[in-house]
């Protein structure tokens, strides 16, 4: 139902667009926004479909279904749509803006850095009282996307190569976490407390490792790959001069850093819990090493590529 009302939204939204500009090309909708003194339908119009995207990239207040529904679902299916559509709404997001909607960002710019400090104040205080892993990792999208929508706001070439570098990063850093959350097994079932991972250096000193790495890289912990991530958008909002933007996220990310380090904290210095089941399938464990391995300094190598992809992309749309 939630789903529905989020299309009702955009559709909505585009129909206003289309009838305010009279085109649903990019470029048209562009010129028309750009010529129009005051267009308060166009504007409207606007509203609504960044309502409507807001609420397909689970960011706040348009949140509210992400929580239940990570943990209702199977941990695969969440697993890929905690991955997949974020990063296809997040381009759709970013193509609408600065495609159709450059010659307003006066208009659009302030409710998308709102909306980013929302995202990042929800994703960050109530992620620390949740029990469940998936709840928690949900309550870590709503997060990231906030931090994703800095780069977003910044309305610069500069601001899009940060989004695009930080949804690459998040992506990975994501598919690394349910890899390790589909190994959590315990007599054929699987387990999804957060206390299920107490002790688990001494029980799967591997499994420990590879999730304290992925761990610190979604709290930005430096020399992760989460750091650089974070560095791009707080870089690119600081040079659109939205410093007070910047100031949140790093306050939201140090917030953040403290349910991802009691996890850490669990794993290394309590005591052990019932080990889990030693898992079978050499699909989890190569995508669980493959990307702790990311995470690390090595990236760097890669990070110069991604930019310059990243760069390359960004400038299209200007």
């Amino acid at each position: 139902m939630l789903g529905a009302l989020s299309s009702c939204l955009l559709l909505y939204g585009a129909s206003l667009v289309y009838g305010f500009t009279g085109s649903t090309s990019f470029e048209e909708i562009a010129r028309v926004a750009a010529a129009a003194d005051s267009n308060v339908g166009l504007v409207i119009g606007l509203v609504f479909m960044i309502s409507g995207l807001a609420f397909k990239v689970s960011a706040a207040p348009f949140h509210m279904w992400t929580p239940d529904v990570y943990e209702g679902s199977p941990t695969p299916v969440t697993a890929f749509f905690s991955a997949a559509p974020k990063v296809a709404a997040m381009m759709l997001f970013t193509r609408v803006l600065y495609s159709s909607f450059p010659g307003v960002l006066e208009d659009w710019q302030p409710v998308i850095a709102i909306i980013a400090v929302a995202s990042m104040m929800v994703g960050a205080f109530s992620a620390i009282a949740q029990t469940n892993i998936k709840r928690l990792m949900a309550y870590s999208s709503i997060g990231h996307m906030g931090f994703a929508l800095i780069g977003l706001a910044s309305g610069t070439s500069q601001g899009v190569s940060s989004v695009l570098i930080y949804m690459s990063i998040y992506v990975v850093m994501t598919i690394g976490a349910f890899a390790v959350i589909l190994m959590m097994r315990r007599q054929g079932g699987m387990t999804e407390k957060i206390s299920d991972l107490s002790g688990l250096s001494r029980t799967n000193m591997p499994m420990a490792m590879i999730l304290t790495v992925l761990l610190f890289s979604l709290a930005g912990v430096p020399p992760t790959a989460g750091f650089f991530g974070k560095w791009f958008v707080f870089v690119a909002a600081v040079d659109a001069d939205l410093i007070w933007l910047t100031v949140v996220g790093v306050f939201a990310s140090a917030i953040s850093a403290f349910y991802y380090l009691r996890i850490v904290w669990f794993m290394w210095f309590d005591d052990p819990a019932e080990a889990f089941e030693r898992d079978s399938s050499p699909a989890l464990t190569v995508t669980a090493w493959a990307t702790a391995i990311l995470m690390f300094p090595i990236l760097t190598i890669f990070l110069g590529y991604l930019r310059m992809a990243a760069e390359t992309a960004a400038a299209s749309l200007f």
